[in-house]
C-alpha cells in the first residue's frame, strides 16, 4: 500500500510532514508512505530542505495522493510539464486528497467537476475563480476524493486515507497517538465527527 503526499517548491511543513507522521502510525510491512516531488529536494515556506523519496509517476500509481500545499501552489498550477505528468491523477482508481492549497491543483487537473472543496482561506479565492465550491468546514470528502481547509486539519486528511485503507480503528489509533497528552480521546472524538459522515457507513458499524 503506498500513500505520496505531493510536496512541492515553498511546500507548508505543516501540511506535508504532519500527514507524514500521522500516515506512519500505521505500521504494516506493506505499508510505505513517501514525500513525492517533481525534483530530488525540495525547500518549505521556512527554509526546511527535504529529500523526495518518490516521484510525479509514483504518486499517479499509488493507491493514495495527498497534495499538500504551500507559498508557490499557483507557480505549479501554471507549470505545464508538472501538470502534465500530473493528469495521470485518477480517483477511479485511487484515493486522491488536497490539503488547503492542493485543492487548486485539484481543481486546475479538473477533478473537483461538481464537487466543492475546503481549503485555506488566502486560496479560497483561486479555487472560487477555478470554478469550484468552497466549503466553510474543515474536511469534505465525495467518493474518493478529499479535501481539508486549514493547516491543523491535516490529521482530519490523514484519517480519513487510513480510515479508507486500513479501517476506522486504525485511524483512530493514529490520532490517539499524535493527540495530546490529557486530550487524546477529546482529539479521537473531534477527528472522527468530521470524517465519519463521508466513510462507507459499513466501514463506520463493523
Amino acid at each position: 500500500m503506498h500513500i505520496a503526499i505531493l510536496t512541492f517548491e515553498g511546500y507548508n511543513e505543516l501540511d506535508s510532514l504532519i500527514a507524514l507522521g500521522v500516515l506512519n502510525r500505521v505500521k504494516k510491512p506493506d505499508w510505505r508512505v513517501s514525500i513525492c516531488s517533481p525534483t530530488r529536494s525540495v525547500r518549505s515556506m521556512n527554509g526546511v530542505v527535504i529529500e523526495a523519496t518518490s516521484d510525479l509517476e509514483d504518486a499517479c500509481r499509488a493507491d493514495a495522493v495527498v497534495v499538500g500545499s504551500g507559498m508557490q501552489t499557483r507557480e505549479v498550477v501554471e507549470d505545464p510539464a508538472i501538470m502534465a505528468r500530473l493528469r495521470q491523477l485518477d480517483p477511479s482508481r485511487q484515493l486522491v486528497a488536497a490539503q488547503c492549497s492542493g485543492a487548486l491543483v485539484l481543481a486546475k487537473l479538473g477533478l473537483l467537476q461538481d464537487v466543492p472543496a475546503c481549503t485555506d482561506l488566502t486560496t479560497k479565492p483561486w479555487v472560487v475563480a477555478a470554478g469550484v465550491e468552497v466549503l466553510n468546514q474543515p474536511f469534505y470528502a465525495s467518493g474518493n476524493l478529499a479535501t481539508a481547509g486549514g493547516c491543523l486539519s491535516s490529521h482530519y486528511l490523514a484519517a480519513w486515507v487510513i480510515a479508507r485503507l486500513e479501517g476506522l480503528e486504525a485511524a483512530e489509533s493514529a490520532v490517539h497517538y499524535v493527540a495530546p497528552v490529557g486530550e487524546k480521546e477529546a482529539y479521537v472524538a473531534r477527528a472522527m465527527r468530521h470524517v465519519t459522515p463521508y466513510l462507507d457507513p459499513e466501514l463506520v458499524t463493523a
